[in-house]
């Protein structure tokens, strides 16, 4: 599989391996100044839309951007590689990069404390909170030089977002401006925390001490979910519909994802040349047919 899989990344252009997804990404950057300029109307659907915008550029940026960033899959460039999260998780998402990169698969969404009602529907409000104040949690675990860049790259980009909104938005209150923060940054923090409960549900069924090989785990705990527009833009493919491909070939970009899960096209010409091979320890159609 992984060989089939390299050569469809071999046969690939730039643009389907990398162009596509990097588009996405620019045209989210590009649209956040209309998202700011709507805030200004008074027209309530206007003002809305800005919202909107707003938000799902902030989780195209924050989750895809992010994600594609931790796993290498945005660039081939290792100087690259090394500074995109730093963007993408740090300035973006208000966390920080190492721990993005080296501990998002292991991070466990549970709150005991929390009954199912509170936990699907109130808890995703707190993301927007909780996200930085984790981060400077865990910026104790790190060197000195690594936190103060992450301190500075966090405070970048939440000053950057409450200054636009004061300066190009023409919020005047502050409570108003840091209020609109708090909603662009938690429009979609439910799918998002939803999705990634979904998705790993099947983790905890290993026991930390015995666990099967990775590939296993990887394939037999995760699953895919049904594609839908909105979450395949913002969150990205190898998120939404193609999670198990994402976990067997990490740095295949969004864009690729989908062309590891072969067609029916490609599964009929794949077995006409392999005939003999496939067939040979397939049982008689006596069998099959009870005779």
């Amino acid at each position: 599989m992984e060989v089939l899989v390299q050569d469809v990344v071999r046969t690939s252009s730039w643009w389907e391996r990398h162009g596509v997804d990097c588009a996405i990404l620019a045209l989210s950057l590009l649209a956040l100044p209309a998202g700011f300029l709507c805030l200004r109307s008074e027209n309530a659907l206007v003002f809305a839309s800005g919202i909107t915008v707003l938000g799902v550029c902030h989780y195209t940026l924050t989750v895809k951007g992010s994600h594609l960033a931790t796993h290498g899959a945005l660039t081939e460039s290792k100087r690259w590689s090394k500074i995109w999260p730093l963007f993408f998780v740090e300035v973006c998402t208000a966390f920080t990069a190492e721990h993005a990169t080296h501990g998002h698969v292991r991070i466990t969404w549970r709150l005991p404390c929390l009954n199912r009602y509170v936990y699907m529907f109130l808890a995703p409000f707190l993301l927007p909170i909780a996200t930085p104040l984790v981060a400077v949690e865990r910026l104790r675990k790190v060197e000195c030089g690594t936190a103060l860049r992450t301190l500075a790259l966090i405070s970048l980009g939440l000053y950057s977002h409450y200054w636009l909104l004061l300066n190009m938005s023409g919020f005047k209150n502050p409570s108003l401006a840091l209020g609109c923060m708090f909603l662009t940054r938690s429009l979609l923090a439910h799918p998002y925390l939803h999705v990634n409960i979904f998705q790993h549900i099947g983790l905890p069924m290993f026991s930390r001490d015995n666990k099967p090989r990775q590939i296993h785990m990887m394939s037999l705990g995760v699953l895919n979910l049904a594609r839908l527009p909105v979450l395949d833009w913002a969150f990205g493919h190898s998120i939404i519909s193609c999670h198990v491909e994402h976990h067997l070939f990490p740095r295949l970009s969004d864009n690729m994802c989908p062309k590891a899960v072969e067609g029916w096209l490609a599964r009929f010409q794949l077995f006409l040349r392999r005939y003999e091979e496939f067939m040979v320890q397939a049982p008689p159609i006596t069998e099959l047919v009870g005779l």
